[in-house]
């Protein structure tokens, strides 16, 4: 269920988009392919450490229509889309995912899957959160596991949500960026000694693109 009255967007037909572009995935086991992203506003997790915190206050972002963004979407050579927030997880995502299948678009998301997940995805990245733990239902649903790590006690976190998904879920650590360069040597020898976990870095911002 969305957190806001489906009303609002008219049964997902609008949605609160904060920004839209045409980048490369910079994260985890997509990166470096051509995305169109397209970040929705709202967000009540309030991790501290958030590069995007402007995107919290969903009410700066009037509702606009999903059909527009799907147009532009497909205009471009990627032919992928990642829904991104914000968190995403709290609204009715079944029409845009519908009308990007329609044009023949890959959907993504990446959410902390703090609501349950509506939407039709073809690649499900779940990075929890230990504020607001995910819903439950999402666990078997993701296909990809990339838990921030900003402390060595978070990666007891990652092992608990690592229990929690399926088989054949990606399992990806990825250091937070502000703490990257104190935190590397840890856990590039936690993933050698736990090679069930890959490294995840946040190659576009070493690439300086959004």
């Amino acid at each position: 269920m969305s957190t806001f009255d489906d009303g609002l967007f008219d049964g997902g037909r609008k949605l609160p988009v904060m920004e839209e572009f045409y980048t490369l995935q910079g994260e985890g086991f997509n990166m470096g392919q051509a995305a169109y992203f397209i970040r929705i506003g709202g967000c009540d997790v309030g991790c501290s450490w958030c590069d995007t915190k402007q995107s919290w206050d969903a009410s700066l972002f009037p509702p606009v229509a999903v059909d527009e963004v799907v147009e532009r979407a497909a205009k471009t050579l990627g032919k992928t889309v990642v829904v991104t927030g914000g968190e995403p997880s709290r609204y009715p995502l079944d029409y845009l995912t519908q009308q990007l299948h329609k044009k023949g678009l890959k959907t993504m998301i990446e959410t902390s899957g703090v609501q349950s997940l509506s939407g039709d995805w073809d690649w499900i990245c779940l990075s929890p959160k230990k504020y607001i733990p995910p819903h439950t239902s999402i666990y078997l649903r993701a296909n990809e596991l990339k838990v921030i790590v900003q402390n060595p006690g978070d990666l007891q976190w990652a092992e608990k949500n690592a229990a929690l998904v399926g088989k054949d879920c990606v399992l990806y650590l990825q250091p937070e960026w502000t703490k990257a360069a104190e935190n590397m040597e840890m856990l590039t020898t936690y993933v050698m000694e736990n090679p069930k976990w890959r490294m995840s870095l946040q190659a576009h911002k070493y690439m300086r693109i959004p």
